[in-house]
């Protein structure tokens, strides 16, 4: 399907449902308007509340009875409904990770070295790092995805924008509810709070989370499939089917009969969360936080979509190379997480004999994080207030790597992080007249991040004789960092009806990157760093013991006008900078690559209407825009002191940017609800440095659609006594997206596709015991969420992870 039929598909599908909702006869009956028609959703993009409609900034807020009724239960759903908004759980490689992207700028590597460019907040506490963000919605109230550079109210690292989830405040109220959910193979969901009161001032909240469910990709042991002397079917890169002894010397693993090794791409998650809250009056709030999350479960579930035949002594097992005869099928591969020992065959002694260790690897991804904060709010005066807020973070992960998906050692390794940040923002609110508030503030941040990574890469010949060097090695490498800001915002309504905001914030960051090149033993490699192996750690042109620094500074600022037209119309323009941050490269071959790069930097200039019309059924947020980006970010192949082979980033490109975004609710009759956004992203290069080889101005972006739509609508049916009904179907389609990979010099696409989820809600009439029936993706679309070619570098792979298959589940919630 094409870009041009879906847009034109989806402007068909939402003039439809607008028409509905300006044809109906509802619209005469002005007194259901308030019970019937859009409510207020308040936000606090701005340091303080704000009703959605009047804030002057591109945002899609989400509350928590909406992600219900979409059967959303972690960020990454909520993200697909946002426009020009990309969110996607990071392939096998990468761990438990996430991509993400804001109108294009974002983040996709997990290496602490780099910035995300997209800032995710939990309660205003900042997570600064793409491992084990892929959060579940426990227990929130709602979320605020901010389009745009958000310098002057997130900071660094809001380049593209930022993602704000706000959690349930305790109450006192002695309430709670639980839900259990049984699904497709083995789905089983637990969730669950309870608000509860202690004394009159002080309250508690706990609530948690449990979640389980088979993986959807089958891996299999592929000499125990195909056994010495069998033969089966491959389709070679010509597109030709041949007929071949696939195993040949490959030894099975498993006994014949019992194949299948373990189910790729399981969801293991457990998460539980407490808060207490000291409220004695509207002067002084003080919330207590602490959560805890364990989430354990196979790899993601990849195939092999394409090959490069490797044929060398050092990968070939029993005379068999790597081809497509390792291409398993739509929903499984033969990943083996192993590599056996051998002489490595090179072009000279050393490397010629050098011995490679056997290694074996888990298919497991385990996370562990811990989360403590503590938001303070004290009233001075009618003036003034202080709000504090104080966090601490650690977690550590480990996932092994099986890159080629097949026996054949080509490509694997292991991952250990360990990770803690603790930040402060203190914040002083200022009402200096009726008409004019101000905030100033004072941010600090301090993290560390130790990266443990074995490597063990055997596909470097490019034939039998003619090789590189073993890359079987160790690096316990060491990234501190830390960053320190001092900002103010100021909001002036000049005139009934006409405001201005704006802001300034001065961000000073640095970083190290502490390297280690080692073999398994301890000793240092010297391949890697012939330097350190002669020398000793820390000589000069040692790779091992080199501290490599940046240290980068940023003005940021925002102005903004906002002018309403009536209480239902409001416009507004602004322009508006942000900035991802700068670091230090993560992977030279030599010492003299171990350079820093500066940040980033976007200024965005926008202009947009937010509308609730029709006694407010119909609300309608639409905003254009216009971004220059300089300093980009960009891996090139040459560094900058000529050296090869190099996979440094160097701020080595300008681009520009435009687009329109538009999100729309209608509630055209009581109890039908449509809503849907629609957005476009252009994106081109204007300057490119030459180092930057295999990219063009003419190249696409990478990471994000051109297009991207969605479309929803339910209906609730009162059934009297019986209680009501309420049926809800939405679309989704995301347009082709660059990977980034280029393949004969040919890029490298995610294919477009539309995704159908359905759900049937029942619900008492008392409103406190729901059973729900859902299907996702009910298509079933086969679709690839990530694609990692590594052909182009002679790896000999190109993997892709499938979306899910369509899958259903029941739910049934009870409120007490």
């Amino acid at each position: 399907m094409t870009d041009r039929h879906n847009l034109r598909t989806a402007m068909v599908l939402g003039a439809s449902a607008l028409a509905i909702g300006i044809a109906s006869p509802a619209y005469a009956q002005a007194e259901q308007a308030d019970t019937s028609g859009n409510q207020d959703i308040i936000v606090t993009a701005q340091f303080r509340e704000q009703n959605l409609q009047d804030t002057p900034l591109a945002i899609t807020a989400v509350t928590a009875e909406t992600m219900e009724a979409k059967s959303q239960t972690n960020l990454a759903q909520v993200a697909d409904s946002a426009p020009n908004v990309t969110l996607k759980p990071q392939g096998a490689s990468f761990g438990p990770s996430i991509a993400v992207s804001i109108r294009g700028i974002g983040g996709a590597d997990f290496n602490p070295a780099f910035e995300p460019g997209v800032g995710i907040y939990i309660d205003d506490v900042y997570y600064p790092q793409l491992t084990g963000a892929v959060f579940d919605l426990l227990d929130l109230e709602r979320v605020e995805i901010l389009r745009g550079p958000q310098g002057t109210l997130s900071g660094r690292n809001s380049e593209g924008g930022s993602i704000k989830m706000f959690t349930r405040k305790p109450e006192g109220s002695n309430t709670g509810y639980l839900e259990g959910t049984y699904g497709s193979r083995n789905r089983i969901g637990l969730r669950g709070g309870f608000d509860f009161k202690l004394t009159d001032d002080l309250s508690g909240r706990v609530s948690g989370v449990y979640k389980h469910q088979e993986g959807y990709v089958e891996r299999y042991d592929f000499g125990c499939l195909y056994p010495a002397g069998g033969s089966a079917t491959f389709k070679a890169n010509d597109g030709t089917t041949q007929l071949v002894n696939p195993a040949g010397g490959i030894p099975s693993l498993r006994p014949q009969g019992s194949c299948l090794i373990d189910k790729l791409g399981e969801v293991g998650y457990q998460a539980i969360r407490g808060a207490l809250r000291y409220n004695p009056s509207s002067d002084i709030d003080i919330n207590l936080s602490a959560e805890y999350i364990h989430d354990s479960h196979t790899a993601a579930g990849e195939v092999l979509a394409a090959t490069d035949v490797i044929d060398n002594p050092n990968t070939n097992i029993g005379v068999v190379p790597y081809d497509n005869r390792f291409i398993c099928g739509r929903f499984c591969n033969f990943s083996s997480y192993s590599s056996p020992a051998i002489t490595y065959y090179g072009v000279a002694t050393p490397p010629e004999g050098q011995p490679l260790l056997a290694t074996s690897n888990s298919d497991q991804s385990v996370y562990d994080g811990y989360n403590l904060a503590a938001n303070f709010h004290f009233g001075l005066s009618d003036t003034f207030s202080i709000d504090n807020i104080l966090a601490y973070q650690a977690w550590d992960t480990t996932f092994g790597v099986d890159d080629d998906l097949s026996p054949i050692p080509l490509s694997g390794g292991y991952n250990s992080l360990t990770h803690w940040n603790w930040s402060e923002e203190l914040r002083l609110n200022a009402q200096l007249a009726d008409n004019i508030t101000a905030v100033l503030g004072g941010y600090y941040f301090k993290q560390r991040t130790d990266y443990y990574s074995y490597q063990d890469l055997r596909y470097l010949n490019v034939a039998p004789g003619v090789g590189l060097f073993p890359l079987q090695f160790i690096q316990p490498d060491e990234t501190p960092a830390e960053a320190k800001a001092v900002f103010a915002n100021v909001s002036w309504e000049i005139t009934p009806g006409l405001t201005f905001d704006g802001g300034l914030r001065y961000t000073d960051e640095s970083k190290e990157y502490r390297y280690f090149r080692l073999n398994p033993d301890g000793t240092i490699n010297p391949y890697l760093d012939p330097v350190g192996a002669v020398d000793g750690a820390g000589a000069p042109g040692a790779l091992t013991g080199l501290v490599a620094t940046y240290q980068g500074q940023r003005w940021d600022w925002r102005a903004a006008l906002n002018y309403r037209f009536s209480p239902d119309v409001m416009v507004y323009g602004s322009v508006a900078t942000g900035f991802k941050g700068g670091g230090t490269n993560p992977r030279p071959f030599y010492a003299s690559q171990a350079i820093s790069f500066a940040p980033e930097v976007l200024t965005n200039y926008e202009v947009g209407v937010k509308a609730d019309l029709f006694d407010r059924r119909l609300r309608m947020n639409v905003n254009a825009f216009y971004g220059k980006l300089s300093d980009l970010q960009i891996g090139v192949s040459v560094c900058p002191d000529g050296s090869t082979p190099c996979a440094a980033l160097v701020n080595a490109g300008n681009a520009e940017e435009k687009g329109v975004e538009a999100e729309f609710t209608a509630r055209p009759v009581d109890g039908l609800s449509i809503d849907g956004s629609i957005s476009y992203l252009d994106f081109k290069y204007t300057k490119l440095d030459p180092s930057v080889s295999g990219t063009s101005l003419d190249d696409p972006l990478a990471g994000a659609p051109k297009w991207k739509w969605t479309l929803g609508a339910q209906y609730e049916i009162d059934a009297g006594s019986f209680g009501s009904i309420t049926p809800r179907i939405d679309a989704t389609y995301q347009g082709d997206i660059y990977t980034g990979f280029k393949y004969n010099g040919v890029p490298q696409n995610i294919d477009a596709y539309t995704i159908v989820n359905a759900r049937l809600t029942w619900q008492n009439p008392d409103r406190d015991l729901s059973v729900s029936l859902e299907v996702t993706n009910l298509t079933d679309e086969y679709y690839y969420v990530t694609l990692f070619d590594l052909r182009g570098a002679g790896a000999g792979l190109d993997k892709a992870q499938p979306g899910r298959p369509r899958e259903w589940a029941v739910s049934v919630k009870k409120s007490f």
